[in-house]
């Protein structure tokens, strides 16, 4: 009878003991868990900041003056365009022009 009582203290205590050791990694992972909300939430909030700043950069306003000063692009006009004609003849290959 006290062989069977110390077989079944035994199987108590570890029950006891697993049941323990299995709600700290329960908390652990819903520590982990938690703090991969929190990041996802941070990291959702600057891919908007960025989308809102994309959008700002890409004005039309904005790439033009860009265009203008850093590039210095011109608006195209009739006067400073230039037309290629297809049907000239094309020069031979000793041939003058």
């Amino acid at each position: 009878m006290i062989r069977l009582n110390l077989v079944l203290l035994l199987a108590v205590v570890l029950s006891a003991l697993y049941l323990v050791r299995m709600q700290y990694d329960s908390r652990l992972l819903y520590t982990q868990l938690d703090r991969a909300k929190a990041e996802a939430r941070q990291l959702e909030t600057e891919h908007q900041r960025l989308q809102v700043e994309k959008r700002a950069q890409a004005t039309p306003l904005r790439v033009e003056r860009i265009a203008r000063d850093t590039l210095h692009m011109r608006t195209a006009t009739p006067a400073i365009t230039l037309y290629v004609n297809d049907s000239a003849p094309a020069a031979g290959a000793g041939g003058a022009p």
